[in-house]
């Protein structure tokens, strides 16, 4: 199956997109509803973070390939090349150091 792909749900469209996790050799499938941080704990995979919001940082890592968006501008200083899981919207298939 070629990623993303949609999936219809009752009430919208959910797109479905993949995650390539570098270092541990991982693709998760991912759908945007929580965050890609909270997505990534539900499947066993832990990283650094503490407010959840955007605003220490703790939570970056470098994206390698892919686009993601922010709904508001994180206070945390981030590099073009890093992404704060914690509230970053993906809106492709994806690779990061993780």
């Amino acid at each position: 199956m070629d990623f993303p792909y949609i999936m219809p749900n009752k009430f919208h469209f959910i797109v479905i997109m993949k995650i390539r996790l570098i270092y541990s050799k991982t693709t998760l499938e991912f759908n945007n509803e929580t965050s890609l941080l909270d997505h990534l704990e539900k499947n066993n995979i832990h990283h650094e973070y503490q407010c959840r919001s955007g605003y220490c940082g703790s939570c970056r890592v470098k994206i390698k390939k892919g686009k993601v968006s922010y709904k508001d501008t994180p206070l945390a200083f981030i590099q073009p090349d890093e992404i704060l899981l914690c509230c970053c919207h993906v809106e492709s298939d994806i690779e990061i150091d993780l």
